[in-house]
């Protein structure tokens, strides 16, 4: 039985945690509590999720961890958004997270797809 930090998808969200929580340390102080909060919760939701459900012994228990872990996915696309249309961050720091969570979406829906059908 392998590892979740060996799955890919795993260790990419664990990166994009880490990105996320360093852009909002530049956002203002009054968004501390607000969409800093919101949007670290919804980044370490993502490996946390993943994590958890692979732990799981059951393709179903691991299918609803890997469909938690895509809905907060689909939040903190949302909260990046706002928060480039907010100018809390640069078009640099934008296109990067939300290309590596691009990425993990798309990762997360092949994988729930395969352990849904297998």
């Amino acid at each position: 039985m392998s590892s979740y930090k060996d799955l890919i998808v795993w260790q990419k969200s664990y990166k994009l945690s880490l990105l996320i929580y360093s852009i909002t340390k530049k956002f203002p102080k009054e968004e501390m509590f607000g969409l800093v909060s919101q949007m670290r919760r919804a980044s370490v939701s993502i490996p946390s999720n993943i994590a958890e459900g692979n732990n799981r012994f059951g393709k179903k228990d691991n299918a609803q961890f890997l469909r938690i872990a895509y809905g907060s996915a689909s939040e903190l696309e949302t909260q990046l958004s706002i928060s480039k249309d907010l100018k809390f961050t640069s078009d640099k720091e934008y296109t990067e997270a939300s290309g590596l969570l691009s990425e993990i979406m798309k990762m997360l829906y092949t994988l729930l797809v395969r352990v849904s059908n297998v």
